[in-house]
């Protein structure tokens, strides 16, 4: 399959406070095929959404290089990156915030269509995205307040295919929805991707949904990826202790992380936390390596 997407070494760092900075993303490498559904798992603040943001230049890395289709949107410049840009959209997490209440449905579908399209043809091109989407067309004239979460949802989504994009981060983008709703929506994103040839990067702290929707997967903990591979290997055979934490759903009292997590040092960001930890776990990263084909995992003890 065709290389989509290539991620080498990419780090993202924040500025918090005057001499303060947050790693949000370190050494990021992985690669999305063509026409897959590329799903990414972790807890909050593992530099999920920083990662989506990142790859698709809503926000700038700090390291490491990007590429799109052999293209290297880290070198890219001026009008050659904004007409590549088109190619992928995000559909955020929050259908409430990501909409604008003051403009009417249509305006906000037709803002990504191609300037140079008639009015006219604008406005069919909303109809059938609306329709697409499972949004009644004759509602094109309402405000978002006029809409359920799910709908919203569908019109953010209706947004996002206004460019024709080929890629689309979506981040955590049922995690807003009641369950029932939930489905319907991933089972929309599922129709759309096979009408329109999509591929995805998939964003979720959700488990269930990540093995509902995904091809492959990667875990994050902490700013990097401490495994990958195809679902299949990473649900039933993890082989990263925090994979594994994190598919049976165990628990730690948060008091046991705090205090532990004080005294992390400059090695593995799991180690305060691993049952299996041993000293070289403390004093040194573990690299990405391949264990079985296509499974790759950043842990000592299976290294």
């Amino acid at each position: 399959m065709e290389c989509l997407w290539k991620l080498e070494n990419v780090s993202k760092k924040y500025d918090v406070k005057k001499g303060d900075e947050v790693l949000a993303l370190n050494s990021v490498s992985f690669e999305i095929l063509k026409g897959e559904t590329f799903g990414v798992i972790g807890e909050s603040g593992s530099g999920k959404t920083t990662l989506g943001k990142v790859m698709i230049g809503l926000i700038e890395p700090t390291e490491g290089k990007i590429y799109f289709r052999d293209t290297s949107l880290t070198d890219l410049r001026g009008k050659k990156l904004l007409n590549l840009r088109k190619e992928f959209q995000i559909v955020f997490q929050d259908p409430y915030r990501s909409l604008n209440p003051k403009m009417r449905v249509k305006d906000t579908v037709m803002e990504g269509i191609r300037d140079n399209t008639g009015m006219k043809e604008k406005r069919e091109k909303v109809k059938e995205l609306l329709g697409m989407v499972g949004i009644e067309p004759a509602r094109m004239y309402d405000y978002p307040h006029q809409f359920s979460g799910g709908e919203r949802q569908r019109i953010a989504i209706a947004r996002a295919l206004s460019t024709s994009p080929s890629f689309i981060v979506c981040d955590e983008p049922t995690s807003n929805l009641d369950l029932s709703v939930q489905a319907k929506i991933l089972n929309l994103f599922l129709e759309l991707k096979e009408r329109l040839n999509l591929t995805y990067l998939f964003i979720s702290h959700n488990i269930k949904v990540v093995d509902f929707i995904a091809d492959r997967v990667a875990v994050m903990y902490k700013g990097r990826i401490v495994e990958y591979g195809e679902k299949v290997d990473i649900i039933k055979n993890p082989l990263h202790p925090y994979t594994s934490v994190l598919i049976l759903s165990a628990f730690l009292r948060k008091a046991d992380i705090n205090e532990k997590e004080k005294s992390a040092g400059k090695g593995c960001a799991f180690y305060p936390l691993c049952i299996y930890a041993k000293t070289l776990c403390s004093e040194h990263i573990p690299q990405l390596k391949e264990i079985d084909k296509g499974h790759f995992v950043a842990c000592f003890k299976r290294t």
